[in-house]
């Protein structure tokens, strides 16, 4: 059997066995309508609104009711940027800010939406991938319809000033919206501290099933909707709704939360321990994003004089499964746009390496993985012409 180090939970995880427990029931015995009047269609939408209360409770919502089930989190990054927008357009709201950096989620929404006629500010990053709170504050205008800013992001793991950048938004009347996909299970959700309107998140990114997601959307706040169709989700979201993938998201966001603590200081140790490794072993390596504000689990590091696919590819042979940046975007020839917003050359960009490490890893993995890097870096150095040159120029 090949041997398996999975290195890219930032990308997805695998469903815990207690998740598919309470998931099972759902697919074979309780499989009524949840829209329906009679008594299987109605147990599963005990389940539904069961589920929405657990997870109302894990972020910090006000109410039940502030929770709408979507298929995916780029789904409700797509409700949240359109429906505010679109909502906004009676009130003269063309204008959208929002980061270099964010996921291609939010990214395309908004270039979509420019194409329609909108506004958009993409406000800068620092050399860690940090947003300046002041330079969001500088960008809104009376038209400003809506700010979307991830909590942390999914390539280079900063966290970014959130509470900061909601007193901002608050306090100028604007709406605010927060990608928290990456974040959601890793580090603690308040979304009445954090002062947001409008929060996703994502099942599959914190040991739940794929094809499902949430919508928070404070009490209030009116959103156009982006799906049309039947009245599920309270007339807000069309679509017959998937139970055992909601009953599924609500229980492994509420084990996420109960043991986020002692989850966030395993993978921490071991992302310490692997930076420190290679940073001592391999040298002309860098590590991109803050280490103060970043995600427990993340480590992005770029290699100097060799290509990412190679090294992903040699890595894979290894049996050591990890990406160069955003799933998304991993099909692409181009150099990461979080990688070139922090300031890294192209040549350099290209050579980077997103290792995210969840709870079923070992320190043994990680010896592993640090002797297959130095092994397979030096090899692909040793084929590099611009290595070799500038070896001959440093001597």
């Amino acid at each position: 059997m090949e041997k398996l180090i999975y290195l890219d939970h930032a990308a997805t995880t695998y469903v815990k066995p207690e998740v598919f427990e309470a998931m099972k029931p759902y697919f074979v015995e309780e499989y009524g309508n949840a829209s329906s009047i009679y008594s299987i269609g109605r147990n599963n939408r005990k389940a539904v609104e069961e589920a929405r209360a657990t997870i109302a409770r894990c972020i910090g919502a006000s109410e039940p009711g502030e929770i709408y089930f979507t298929g995916s989190g780029t789904e409700a990054d797509n409700w949240a940027i359109k429906g505010a927008v679109y909502a906004a357009r009676k009130k003269g709201g063309k204008h959208i800010i929002t980061s270099a950096i964010e996921h291609p989620a939010v990214l395309e929404t908004c270039k979509y939406l420019k194409k329609e006629g909108y506004d958009v500010t993409f406000v800068p990053v620092n050399s860690e991938g940090l947003v300046d709170p002041a330079d969001v504050e500088k960008a809104i205008r009376p038209d400003t319809a809506l700010v979307s800013i991830m909590y942390a992001n999914n390539e280079i793991g900063t966290i970014q000033p959130i509470k900061a950048i909601g007193e901002i938004t608050w306090k100028h009347g604007v709406l605010f919206h927060c990608d928290a996909v990456q974040a959601a299970g890793s580090i603690p959700i308040d979304v009445k501290d954090l002062g947001v309107d409008l929060l996703s998140i994502s099942s599959h990114k914190f040991y739940g099933p794929k094809g499902v997601g949430v919508l928070y959307i404070r009490k209030g706040v009116r959103l156009e909707n982006l799906i049309h169709g039947g009245h599920q989700e309270r007339g807000k979201r069309a679509g017959t709704e998937n139970v055992a993938g909601i009953v599924g998201m609500a229980k492994a966001l509420e084990l996420a939360v109960a043991n986020m603590d002692q989850y966030s200081k395993k993978i921490r140790r071991l992302r310490d321990k692997a930076r420190e490794q290679i940073l001592n072993r391999i040298p002309y390596v860098r590590v991109n994003g803050s280490m103060e504000h970043r995600l427990p689990g993340n480590l992005n590091v770029s290699f100097e004089f060799i290509e990412g696919e190679s090294l992903l590819l040699l890595l894979d042979m290894k049996g050591i499964k990890a990406s160069s940046g955003s799933a998304c975007t991993s099909g692409s020839l181009d150099p990461s746009h979080v990688l070139l917003a922090i300031g890294l050359p192209h040549e350099i960009a290209h050579g980077s390496l997103r290792l995210s490490f969840g709870e079923a890893n070992t320190e043994e993995e990680v010896d592993y993985l640090v002797n297959c890097l130095a092994e397979i870096v030096e090899r692909l150095r040793s084929m590099s012409p611009l290595y070799e040159d500038f070896l001959k120029a440093n001597k």
